[in-house]
């Protein structure tokens, strides 16, 4: 069998700023991305179905004999076994969603379907995001580290509790931290350093070469995806990987896309002062809709960054390529390639420039910014 990943396209939608610029497979969650999660539990490599934009970036694989899986779908063991199993042109679903389908191309009506009875996270909004973290944090904790050792703890000053739920990773420097698994498992990633002082709760999970910083506090359900730098207080919230948020300030029930910073003392807000339920820009509808829940911070898509002292409400949006400063509460949507500076008023962040600043982020960290990146900016700023 051929493994591939295909966008949900209502899925999609829903998922944006952060689908933007990836498919929904390479979306966070846990430990690792849905695709990683898929390429271990098939032991199969996964290509993409994505946006037409997307493909040169993420391309598609086919073959006479394909299975396509959705990539807003976390696998779960049963969950493999009964795609392994699907005949041909068939599908499997669960109510109306389709979990995927063996065939020869890509299709959407099926004339033979079966219904999977087990349990299924799909992340259908960004907010699943952190809202499922802690358990993705710990169902992938417990097959990474299956039958493994961790590296020992040989700091004497770092202080952990709950030694069992712990696991790191070669090349980890710890010095004088606190590793509290009481809750959940705490996994460090290869080459990560977390510095003096340093307070962690599990569920947490910090991802390759990524660094806390000193006296950070890392509260329960929150992933630091690779090459970050964080410090300030972090709860319940996922960076994606290659952002920094180094100083101090509070993020909380929030959701970071790729090759982002967060100036000094930036805050936001993820509980309104009346208590209520709090509204969230919707890419589906364009207008505000009703998450149903009391805790929504900050979703921010790629390449999008702000001054120091940003004030961030309840339940704010911020697109792809933003560039944010000012001392007012930001709108609680700032489209994708805007400037704003507080006041409620876009200036449009043009392509050029955008481009020039990606260049020199990515060569910071040994990365090209490429025709393909480029293309792919470009591609969303004509979508604006």
């Amino acid at each position: 069998m051929n493994f591939i990943l295909f966008d949900d396209l209502q899925i999609r939608q829903s998922l944006l700023p952060l689908t933007f610029t990836r498919p929904v497979g390479e979306i966070r969650i846990g430990i690792q991305t849905i695709s990683e999660k898929w390429q271990a539990y098939l032991q199969s490599e996964i290509s993409f179905y994505t946006q037409d934009y997307l493909q040169t970036k993420f391309p598609v694989i086919l073959a006479d004999d394909n299975v396509f899986i959705n990539g807003a779908v976390c696998p779960t063991q049963t969950l493999v076994e009964a795609i392994q199993q699907l005949a041909p042109d068939t599908a499997l679903l669960q109510r109306e969603t389709i979990l995927a389908y063996r065939s020869k191309e890509a299709k959407d009506t099926f004339e033979n379907t079966i219904t999977f009875e087990g349990t299924v996270r799909i992340i259908r909004h960004a907010i699943d995001i952190y809202t499922h973290n802690g358990e993705q944090i710990i169902n992938d904790f417990q097959r990474i580290t299956s039958g493994r050792t961790s590296q020992p703890i040989n700091d004497r000053f770092t202080a952990f509790y709950n030694e069992s739920q712990i696991f790191i990773e070669e090349g980890v420097d710890l010095k004088s931290v606190v590793l509290d698994a009481t809750h959940g498992p705490i996994y460090i990633g290869k080459g990560a350093s977390l510095s003096i002082g340093a307070l962690i709760q599990g569920p947490f999970a910090i991802c390759e070469n990524s660094v806390v910083n000193m006296g950070a506090k890392m509260r329960r359900n929150t992933t630091i995806g690779p090459h970050c730098k964080v410090g300030g207080e972090i709860s319940n919230s996922v960076i994606f990987g290659n952002s920094n948020k180094g100083h101090e300030g509070f993020m909380g029930n929030s959701v970071i896309g790729e090759w982002c910073n967060w100036g000094a003392d930036t805050n936001n807000s993820n509980l309104k002062n009346d208590y209520s339920k709090v509204e969230l820009w919707s890419y589906v509808s364009n207008r505000y809709e009703n998450t149903g829940s009391q805790f929504v911070g900050l979703i921010m898509g790629d390449h999008s960054k702000c001054g120091i002292n940003t004030m961030f409400n309840t339940g704010t949006v911020v697109g792809v390529n933003c560039n944010i400063f000012g001392a007012d509460f930001q709108p609680k949507h700032i489209p994708s390639f805007s400037w704003s500076n507080g006041n409620g008023t876009f200036k449009t962040y043009h392509l050029r420039k955008a481009n020039q600043v990606a260049r020199a982020v990515l060569e910071r960290r040994g990365k090209e910014f490429d025709a393909v990146e480029e293309q792919i900016l470009k591609a969303i700023f004509e979508m604006i």
